[in-house]
């Protein structure tokens, strides 16, 4: 059962819970996703910054739980060097945020979050991401 199964009662969630929840998430995964995804760090912070915000158009930090940044496994080139570190973000309140709105285990939020990202990184844009959340 999980530590974190609705948000009654229950106490805000720190950085540090909210990178354990997203490890177990990524060690709960098959073995194929997991060698597609290679060692790609997860960092997590409160809220996007504002400079990523506005380079995203997003008006609210609390739009943005998580982001995948680098460039997708499908569109690299090998001959050319990344320009970016390779990396997942969660942002937690904005990931408590939601939590609270669908009163459920935060385990599955953080799930839906980081496999969200995990398909930007498989190289899938936000219309194919959504389409396999739904399924």
């Amino acid at each position: 059962m999980s530590q974190w199964p609705t948000i009654a009662g229950a106490r805000a969630p720190s950085l540090d819970d909210i990178a354990a929840i997203g490890k177990a998430v990524l060690a709960e995964l098959p073995a194929e996703i997991r060698e597609l995804m290679g060692p790609v760090p997860v960092v997590v912070r409160d809220y996007a910054d504002e400079d990523l915000l506005e380079a995203l158009e997003i008006d609210d930090a609390l739009e943005l739980s998580g982001l995948y940044q680098a460039i997708p496994i499908g569109e690299r080139h090998s001959a050319l060097a990344p320009t970016e570190p390779e990396m997942i973000f969660l942002f937690r309140m904005p990931i408590i945020m939601e939590w609270a709105e669908r009163n459920c285990p935060l385990d599955e939020v953080v799930f839906d979050v980081l496999t969200h990202e995990i398909g930007h990184h498989l190289g899938m844009d936000e219309d194919a991401v959504r389409r396999m959340e739904e399924r």
